[in-house]
This record gives C-alpha cells, sequence and structure tokens, in this order.
C-alpha cells in the first residue's frame, strides 16, 4: 500500500503542535489496491473499490465536522454502503464526539485516530481511538431507562449502537470498533466501474 495526499491531508509526521484554524493535524489514505492516487482498482464484475484512511485530529469539537465531512465524501464515493451513509455519518460524529469530550477530556495535546476500511458489498468498518484513560462501556447507565432520561451522558453510545450493525469497546475502552453492512435491496447491489 501506498500513502498519498489528498486535500489538507498530508502525510504523518511527529508533529504535536496543531494550529487553531488546522482542523486535520495528520492524515495518511492508503489505497488498498496498492496504487498510488485514490483510482479504484475492480477485481472483476462484482468486485468493488477498496480504500482505507487513516486520520488524526486535535482533541477539539471544532475538528470533528470538517473531518466528518471529508470521510463521508469518500465513504458516499466510494458507494460501500449505499444508502446506510447517515447511519454511519451519525455514529462517526458521536465516537468523535465521546473521544474529544469523555476520552482526551478536550486536551489540544491529545491526538484521535480515525481509520476507516470501505469496501462495496462488505460494508464499511471505523475505528476511533482516544488517548483518555479508558472506561467499562458495560457501566454506562442505559439512557432509555425511565430514571435516566435526563442524565448528561449515555447517549452517543446508544445511539451508535442504534444505527451501527456491530459496536465493540477495546483497549480498556479508548477504542471504538464500529462495522456497517451495506443495505441488501434486490437491484442495488453495486457492480463495481463499468470499463
Amino acid at each position: 500500500m501506498r500513502s498519498v495526499t489528498l486535500g489538507t491531508f498530508c502525510p504523518l509526521a511527529p508533529v504535536m503542535h496543531f494550529p487553531e484554524h488546522e482542523a486535520f493535524a495528520m492524515g495518511r489514505i492508503q489505497a488498498a489496491d496498492g496504487l498510488s492516487d485514490l483510482r479504484w482498482q475492480s477485481g472483476g464484475r462484482h468486485a468493488g473499490p477498496v480504500f482505507e484512511i487513516e486520520a488524526w485530529m486535535p482533541s477539539e469539537i471544532k475538528a470533528i465536522s470538517p473531518l466528518v465531512d471529508r470521510f463521508m465524501r469518500l465513504i458516499e464515493g466510494s458507494h460501500c454502503v449505499c444508502g446506510e451513509e447517515p447511519a454511519v455519518e451519525l455514529a462517526l460524529v458521536e465516537a468523535l464526539n465521546n473521544a474529544v469530550v469523555h476520552g482526551n477530556r478536550m486536551d489540544r495535546q491529545k491526538l484521535i485516530q480515525v481509520l476507516c476500511r470501505c469496501e462495496p458489498g462488505k460494508g464499511i468498518s471505523v475505528i476511533v481511538k482516544d488517548q483518555g484513560q479508558g472506561f467499562d462501556p458495560h457501566a454506562v447507565p442505559d439512557p432509555t431507562a425511565a430514571q435516566n432520561t435526563g442524565a448528561d451522558h449515555g447517549r452517543g453510545i446508544w445511539v451508535m449502537k442504534s444505527v451501527m450493525d456491530e459496536v465493540s469497546f477495546e483497549r480498556g475502552g479508548t477504542e471504538v470498533r464500529m462495522r456497517k453492512a451495506p443495505k441488501h435491496e434486490p437491484g442495488t447491489e453495486y457492480e463495481g466501474p463499468t470499463k
């Protein structure tokens, strides 16, 4: 796999300073099919493009929206979860918000890493990692329980679990892994680019 540069993403570098106007700290996009750019390679009639994205952002609320917008443009263009993009976007926003606010406690010196793999016919997997202390996801109260409806916390995890097919917390709660399969409606299967 080769790294490529796209827009405001730049090759990974050991830089820890983030100017106020810089929404993306570092990022790397890798074409999983070995190409040096984001051209899609079809492996046959039913195979589609595969791509992987890795991005880093500072622990600031204002960095979430630009990063999500960039990811969603790429995800929508890939057709890996046609019709499910709003669910992926909502889960990604919630995971990043939790990582900024609860994981890294809005410490701008701490980074959040996002990894995304998208493959038509198989769906999308997203991993969000923070540099916080972690948490026990089983200790988070159910926000749908009557006594918790006014609680300030816990809804983000519930939302992620509601809209994604799989959600798990790893590495002591500092890493959330999410997966969404594509919709399988008759006649809507993505068959890759035509030649």
